[in-house]
């Protein structure tokens, strides 16, 4: 009988043997020859130590955006979960920082909002840093979801144990009618 084995699946090899259409060794090496393949796991790619910088956005930052920056926490953060965050200014170009979380860097540039509230956007990777008075936290705009939350700095800390004024509201001044929006 002319069966074409390769196109045979191993189920169908052990049933083929039983009936003595196929000798029962080619049926045990068609068995070990095929090997379940996870396609995540083939695709998957190693990940270095560290995510190399993607190239700096060459764009010069706007008045508004540089206003922003002397606002921005640096240093270590300290976040939910034993996690860390690392914000430092980009010495290359004024304005602009690193921040690292995790294995991956990112360049994040800031952006003016209307609340008041610090915004470090890196658009490329979809990822954005929000600095508010009591926390601050970082997200991925691509997925919608916190990538991490609760991570303060020693000057939210000093903030939030500093007794507020009755009339503060949560502590975000509005930004100057005319600017940005977002």
């Amino acid at each position: 009988m002319n069966i074409k084995l390769r196109v045979l699946s191993p189920l169908s090899f052990c049933l083929l043997a039983s009936f003595g259409l196929v000798s029962t060794a080619s049926a045990a090496a068609a068995v070990e020859k095929v090997k379940p393949v996870n396609r995540l796991v083939a695709k998957a790619k190693p990940q270095t130590a560290v995510a190399p910088l993607p190239p700096d956005e060459p764009a010069v930052l706007s008045e508004e955006q540089m206003a922003v920056a002397p606002r921005v926490h640096h240093g270590d953060v300290p976040c939910e979960f034993n996690q860390k965050v690392s914000i430092t200014p980009n010495p290359d170009q004024p304005g602009r920082f690193h921040l690292r979380f995790g294995k991956m860097v990112y360049n994040m540039a800031p952006e003016p909002t209307t609340t008041g509230a610090v915004r470090l956007e890196d658009k490329k990777a979809g990822v954005v840093w929000l600095q508010i008075p009591t926390k601050s936290m970082l997200m991925n705009s691509k997925i919608g979801q916190r990538m991490v939350d609760a991570c303060v700095h020693p000057a939210q800390m000093a903030q939030v144990a500093a007794p507020a004024p009755a009339d503060a509201g949560i502590g975000i001044a509005p930004a100057a009618p005319g600017t940005a929006s977002r």
